[in-house]
């Protein structure tokens, strides 16, 4: 299994960022709520103490998340992309021969997809069969919706 977290420098950032907000906001926030909940009493029956534990846990495994990724970090340099094969960091732009329909997207590491963006994982169906395919390439994407094929029309930075 890869280790890696491949991000672009704006994945990278984003991380850093939520990483540095857990530790300095939100841990903040919920040993607040501890000694809020504390101070109610009775530790036996206390809901709000249970929740604020609850959080903190949630919280703490966030930041170990993040810190693990972030140990093994590959950034991808989107500006020297070779756009001549698709590779993880580009943005592509692809025809389904089946209904005739145009559909762009970029290609990013499983930690930055974000579908509203048209962020695709170089981990999904098609993402793993656009990997090294070339512009004018005609290629199958096995989905459980059934196989599609797919006609690459551009490869960007």
């Amino acid at each position: 299994m890869n280790n890696k977290t491949i991000l672009t420098q704006e994945g990278l950032t984003k991380l850093e960022l939520e990483l540095e907000n857990l530790k300095s906001v939100k841990r903040r926030e919920v040993a607040d709520k501890i000694k809020v909940a504390l101070s109610f009493g009775d530790l036996s029956e206390n809901s709000e103490y249970d929740e604020a534990k609850n959080e903190q846990g949630l919280v703490e495994a966030r930041i170990a998340e993040i810190e693990a990724k972030l140990k093994n970090v590959e950034i991808i340099d989107t500006e020297n992309l070779n756009t001549e094969n698709v590779q993880v960091g580009n943005k592509v732009k692809v025809r389904s021969l089946t209904d005739n329909k145009e559909i762009s997207f970029s290609i990013v590491g499983t930690n930055e997809v974000d579908i509203r963006q048209g962020k695709i994982s170089d981990e999904s169906p098609i993402g793993k069969a656009l990997i090294n395919h070339r512009r004018g390439d005609v290629f199958d994407v096995t989905a459980p919706s059934g196989t599609k094929q797919y006609e690459v029309l551009d490869i960007t930075k």
